[in-house]
């Protein structure tokens, strides 16, 4: 029995895949300890965690749009959300995650520390405790790197010399905003007595692991990864809130297709999007479910057409493989949910990673891509089109390559090795002398 801490934080999309690597290792004996913001206090423990919250550290301390720590529904531009988040949350208070996550290492005997891969204070924290330290990345892999678009705009890949110039581009400012972190990441290093860093991601090449939570046959890979990332596969779970089970509302002689809707389960300023959905879908010969999801809890809608049911919460991976469509707002796990059932999609991205996240999703063949101020009739235009076969075959081909990826490697296995592997049982201290690779980088291209 091994004791875990996972440090992450009330993000939406990215506590499903996390707590589900930790519902993994607690199924094969393992103890697993969340220091997350208080919301997550439920499904923490609903995984069969212990919970404790940020004390220090920012934090939400409801799912309420006012507590908010990031609102990036507010910004259009997403080079200054990036610096807000830096200054808000991955920079600015990185002291203060890492205070939090030493006193918790210590209060709980952690012998490996995971980490959302934005809370950089709490791999700090391991490297001073001396223990192994993996990164959980529960999305596309952000990492900057050569022959990959950068993240934020959603571009495709490079087609040509304008498109890697357009790269080339996009990555310079992208680092120059990155470096822009260094100030108040490597104040926080020195109150743990650690030497300063000049680039975040080497940070991350010392890490015993960084675990990237999706599929590398829908990831844009780079021509080498780093030795110690290992691409696991999606993390399929739903959030706990949404239920396990579903029955259909329609009478069994209604065969129209099925469509289901899920936007963001963080609020995004979602509601004006999701009724132009419904006035779109109740034109259409078909079967759509709408999930609300707990951001809009307070703000209902209503359909007044017999063929859309709207409801507060689905488990999307019962629901999914009765569909022929989704729409969504192209978060990661609702798209990787969607994909694993073969199931294509319409991808309204609102921001954050899911116009990169939409990107891959129209390079895949596996659905369409339409803004999110999109009118009811570019929406219902958007669904007639991704009910053409082609994208129903192309996420089938995702739904295989994805059901193969899952038969070679596991994400508990990978981090049960941590604890075996002298070479990673003590992590190296920045500035110290490197220990080379720890073998290669696991993927597999479809």
């Amino acid at each position: 029995m091994t004791r875990y801490l996972l440090a992450t934080w009330e993000g939406g999309g990215n506590l499903p895949p996390e707590l589900g690597v930790a519902r993994r290792l607690i199924e094969r004996g393992h103890q697993v300890h969340v220091l997350a913001d208080p919301p997550v206090e439920g499904p923490a423990k609903a995984a069969g965690c212990s919970f404790s919250p940020w004390i220090t550290a920012p934090h939400r301390k409801s799912l309420a749009p006012e507590d908010d720590l990031l609102r990036d529904w507010e910004f259009s531009n997403p080079l200054k959300l990036f610096k807000h988040a830096l200054e808000v949350f991955i920079a600015g208070p990185a002291d203060r995650y890492a205070a939090d996550t030493r006193a918790a290492i210590a209060a709980q005997g952690s012998e490996v520390l995971l980490a959302d891969m934005m809370m950089f204070g709490a791999t700090f924290s391991a490297e001073a405790a001396r223990i192994p330290c993996a990164a959980l990345v529960p999305n596309i892999s952000m990492r900057p790197a050569q022959g990959v678009p950068p993240l934020g705009p959603g571009f495709p890949l490079a087609k040509g010399p304008f498109g890697r110039l357009r790269d080339a581009v996009m990555r310079s400012i992208s680092t120059r905003v990155w470096r822009g972190a260094l100030p108040g990441l490597n104040h926080a290093r020195s109150t743990l007595g650690l030497a300063p860093i000049t680039d975040l991601w080497r940070h991350y090449d010392r890490l015993a692991r960084v675990l990237v939570l999706t599929s590398p046959s829908f990831d844009f890979l780079p021509p080498q990864l780093p030795a110690n990332v290992r691409y696991t596969g999606p993390i399929l779970d739903d959030p706990s809130w949404a239920g396990t089970t579903w029955t259909s509302p329609w009478p069994a002689a209604n065969t129209d297709p099925l469509i289901l809707v899920g936007l963001s389960s963080t609020y995004q300023d979602q509601r004006a999007t999701l009724e132009r959905i419904v006035a779109a879908l109740a034109r259409l010969p078909v079967r759509a479910l709408v999930t609300m999801g707990p951001a809009l809890e307070n703000e209902p809608i209503a359909s007044a057409s017999p063929n859309v049911v709207i409801v507060a919460t689905a488990p999307h991976a019962a629901v999914l493989p009765h569909c022929a469509a989704a729409i969504t707002h192209c978060g990661h796990g609702t798209t990787m949910r969607a994909l694993a059932a073969g199931v294509p999609l319409v991808c309204m991205p609102m921001g954050r990673d899911q116009n990169d996240t939409a990107a891959r999703v129209v390079e895949r063949g596996c659905g369409v891509r339409i803004k999110p101020t999109a009118s009811s009739a570019a929406i219902r235009k958007a669904v007639l089109r991704v009910l053409e076969p082609r994208y129903a075959e192309g996420a089938r081909r995702m739904r295989d390559a994805i059901a193969r990826e899952a038969k070679q490697i596991d994400p508990a296995t990978v981090l049960e090795e941590l604890v075996d592997d002298e070479q990673v049982r003590l992590p190296r201290v920045e500035g110290h002398r490197d220990r080379g690779s720890r073998g290669a980088a696991h993927h597999d291209r479809a």
